[in-house]
C-alpha cells in the first residue's frame, strides 16, 4: 500500500520503519528533516508538505498532541487534498473531544477516518510489536488492516466510532500512572521500615501482581534509570489532564487522577520533565524522606 506517515518522533519513525519492513510504500512527513532524511535513506520518500503525504492509500498520524494535530492537518489543508478513498489513520494520543470533532470534520470532507492510538514504548514499535486500539467504520479498518498488522502484533476493534479508541488509549495511560504511583509508594512504604524493596517488588510480581506494566516499571524505579525518557515526564501529565477532561466533560469524577496530575507538576518543578514518567515516582520517596 502507499502510505504516509506524519510525525517521525521515537513513536512514529518506529512504526514506519515497520511499515518499510513490511513492504509498504511510504512518504515521510517531519517538522524537522533530519529524521525524514533518515528514513529516506532506508527507502521512504519525503514529502514537501503534511499535505503530500495524503496522496496514497492511506496516512498515518503520530503528532504530538491536540495543538500539533489542528496546526498541521487541519491547519495545513491535508484533508482537503486527501486522494479520493484514503483513510487517515490517527495514532495520536489526543483529547476525546478533538477525536469527536475530527469524526465531524472527516465526514464533511468525505475523508474516511480511523483512531488508532498504540500501546508500548518506542522499542516495541521499532519492532512492529505494538498494540492496536483501532475504532472507525468496518470498510475503513478493513482497507487498513495490512498496515496496523505491519505496527502491532495485535489489533484491538473498539467499535465504529473512532472516538472510543481515544478513550480507551487514556484509560489506559491513566492505569500506568496508577501503576506508577502505587509502585512508588509501596516501594518507599517498605524501604522506609527496614524491608528491601527489591525483595518486595519480587514477592508482588511472582505472586499476585505479574502483570506487564508492573515488570516494566518496577525495576526502572527501583534502579532509579529515568534517562533517556522512553516517554517524557511532561506527555505523562498531557495525558492525565486529557483524562480528566474528558471525565468532566462525560460527568465521571477521577479523583485518584486529580492526585496524579499535582504529583506529575511535584515532579516537573523538581526538575524531571525530560525524564521518563516513571521518574514521578520520585515524589513519593521525596515525601518519605528518602529522596
Amino acid at each position: 500500500m502507499k502510505v504516509g506517515v506524519i510525525g517521525l518522533g521515537a513513536m512514529g519513525a518506529g512504526l514506519a520503519e515497520s511499515l518499510l519492513r513490511a513492504g509498504h510504500e511510504v512518504t515521510v512527513w517531519n517538522r524537522s528533516k533530519g529524521p525524514a532524511d533518515d528514513l529516506a535513506g532506508k527507502g521512504a520518500k519525503v514529502a514537501a508538505t503534511p499535505a503530500d503525504a495524503f496522496a496514497g492509500d492511506a496516512a498515518i498520524t503520530m503528532l504530538a498532541n491536540d495543538e500539533a494535530v489542528r496546526e498541521v492537518i487541519l491547519g495545513g489543508g491535508a484533508l482537503d487534498r486527501a486522494a479520493p478513498g484514503l483513510v487517515h489513520v490517527l495514532s495520536a494520543t489526543i483529547s476525546v473531544a478533538l477525536a469527536r470533532e475530527l469524526e465531524t470534520v472527516h465526514a464533511d470532507k468525505d475523508v474516511a477516518f480511523v483512531s488508532a492510538p498504540v500501546l508500548g514504548r518506542p522499542d516495541v514499535a521499532e519492532k512492529g510489536e505494538l498494540n492496536v486500539l483501532a475504532a472507525g467504520s468496518a470498510d475503513a479498518l478493513a482497507k487498513v488492516q495490512p498496515l496496523l498488522d505491519a505496527i502491532g502484533r495485535k489489533t484491538w476493534p473498539l467499535g465504529d466510532k473512532p472516538h472510543l479508541a481515544n478513550v480507551a488509549k487514556l484509560a489506559a495511560n491513566f492505569m500506568i500512572a496508577v501503576t506508577i504511583e502505587t509502585l512508588a509508594e509501596t516501594f518507599a512504604f517498605a524501604e522506609k521500615q527496614g524491608l528491601d524493596p527489591n525483595s518486595f517488588y519480587e514477592l508482588i510480581t511472582g505472586t499476585l501482581f505479574a502483570a506487564p506494566a508492573f515488570k516494566v516499571y518496577g525495576p526502572l524505579i527501583l534502579a532509579k534509570e529515568f534517562e533517556p525518557a522512553k516517554f517524557k515526564l511532561k506527555l505523562g501529565l498531557k495525558d492525565i489532564r486529557l483524562a480528566l477532561a474528558a471525565g468532566e466533560a462525560a460527568e465521571v469524577p477521577l479523583p485518584f487522577a486529580s492526585v496524579l496530575r499535582d504529583n506529575f507538576v511535584d515532579a516537573i518543578a523538581n526538575g524531571a520533565g525530560e525524564k521518563d514518567w516513571s521518574a514521578m515516582s520520585e515524589v513519593a520517596f521525596r515525601r518519605a524522606g528518602l529522596g
